[in-house]
């Protein structure tokens, strides 16, 4: 599981994401680009990463799960996911 402080980071930069998202795309459009360059650098999206929903993994994230591949695939293995099931040959 990731550390907490890293998953709480995240969520303040989501939630900064979304109180600046409005007033971002306003001056974006009117190309005033010195005041884009005043707010704060984590409402911008590019600093967001997806993260998985149960273990707050980084890495080998899922995005039509939701999940890192070790979730996914415990997920798969108790039949938690409708038509998933792990392959062998």
């Amino acid at each position: 599981m990731a550390r907490l402080s890293i998953i709480a980071r995240d969520a303040k930069r989501r939630k900064l994401n979304e109180k600046f998202k409005k007033l971002r795309e306003e001056l974006k459009e009117k190309g005033d680009y010195d005041a884009l360059q005043k707010l704060p650098r984590n409402s911008s999206p590019v600093r967001l990463k997806n993260r998985c929903m149960f273990t707050g993994r980084g890495r080998s994230y899922y995005r039509k799960f939701g999940v890192s591949r070790l979730v996914l695939r415990e997920m798969a293995l108790r039949g938690e996911i409708p038509g998933l099931k792990k392959s062998s040959w």
